[in-house]
């Protein structure tokens, strides 16, 4: 006897199947477009796969891509889980790193690193929280669209940080816009720095310890979540606002608490960013991670653990990308960005085109008698 089509399919179908049936379309879609060049699309994707995963060195820049993926797509989940839409994640991350800078450039000539390292995770997690608050407030108070204001929010840093960096915090004597670059104590350690202590040798790339954060952010967020009462309250505001009040959940509260929490974890990708890489305040740090968060924590089902594995898929295409581009003259750097565009077009903004598809598919797998 067959179950009713109301009965709902196991978790791992929406989590892992969809997204790899998504990721599986616009490969395929993505190859016609190398196909109609004159390339081989089987062996442009070996190459893809190779530069980012063969060696140490692709390794090392995937994981570090994978980093800051991670922190804006935690960013997006957890705003998505109270049924807000924050995409301001690039304008927060931006003023987190503005608050880290600030504060290691105040102190880094007489903190030690045992003490800076936890200061600049402090401030860019706050300020991230804090430019996040003045949207989640007006969402509440005033009912501003958090989607509007957000992207207003974006611009506002973009230019606020142009400003600062070009007439209060450039270095004096030169014509780039960046600060002093950071003490040594101001500098998070590198993997391959780390690796030694450990017997073993890996080479030099950007991926630092602050890896590790991003991984304890998805244990803590998972937990948050699904484990606290601040986390029902969230999950509850998502799924029906009438119902949250009837339970005495106060929505303006949670809102901007949501809202805050989210733009924190935006604000940590300056961690990676400044004190791991850089190692100096500067433009552009951010470099659109704010925005690709997006389709990251859409592919990952706004879940942690599918977070992860989205953060990393979107690693490989960054880094394999750019090796694409140097293998394959013909497909230039423009054509990888289309690829990526193609990712988060089927796996973002189409997530659910298929799933009609696959749910009918697996209902006749696992129910039919």
């Amino acid at each position: 006897m067959k179950k009713p089509a109301s009965t709902p399919l196991p978790a791992w179908v929406d989590i892992v199947i969809t997204p790899l049936f998504n990721v599986g379309i616009a490969l395929f879609a993505a190859g016609l477009i190398i196909w109609s060049i004159g390339e081989n699309p089987f062996e442009a994707l070996n190459l893809l796969v190779l530069g980012a995963l063969s060696d140490g060195y692709g390794l090392g820049y995937t994981l570090y891509y994978t980093t800051n993926f991670i922190f804006t797509g935690l960013a997006v989940a957890v705003a998505f889980h109270a049924g807000l839409f924050n995409i301001g994640g690039e304008g927060q991350a931006y003023i987190g790193g503005l608050g880290l800078g600030l504060a290691v450039l105040a102190t880094d000539s007489f903190l030690p690193f045992w003490l800076l390292w936890p200061l600049g995770l402090i401030a860019c997690g706050l300020a991230g929280a804090a430019w996040a608050y003045i949207p989640g407030r007006l969402q509440a108070t005033r009912g501003s669209h958090i989607v509007i204001t957000t992207i207003m929010f974006n611009f506002i840093a973009a230019a606020l940080m142009v400003y600062l960096m070009a007439h209060i915090l450039i270095e004096p004597g030169q014509m780039s816009p960046e600060s002093r670059s950071f003490k040594a104590a101001g500098h998070l350690l590198f993997l391959h720095e780390i690796a030694p202590w450990f017997g073993m040798s890996i080479v030099s790339t950007p991926l630092n310890i602050a890896i590790f954060w991003a991984l304890l952010c998805c244990v803590f967020v998972w937990f948050f979540l699904w484990h606290t009462r601040w986390g029902y309250a969230i999950r509850a505001l998502g799924q029906n606002e009438k119902a949250a009040i009837y339970a005495g959940i106060d929505p303006k509260k949670i809102t901007v608490m949501t809202l805050c929490f989210s733009g924190m974890l935006a604000g940590f990708m300056s961690f990676n960013e400044l004190m791991g890489v850089h190692h100096k305040l500067l433009l552009n740090f951010t470099a659109g991670y704010g925005f690709t968060g997006i389709a990251v924590s859409l592919m990952g089902r706004n879940h942690p653990a599918g977070i992860v594995v989205a953060s990393l898929l979107f690693g490989i295409l960054y880094q394999g990308g750019a090796e694409l581009s140097f293998s394959m003259p013909t497909i230039t750097r423009e054509m990888v960005v289309t690829i990526q565009g193609l990712i988060i077009l089927f796996c973002g903004a189409l997530s659910l085109m298929s799933k009609p598809l696959i749910d009918s598919v697996f209902r006749r797998l696992l129910y039919a008698r």
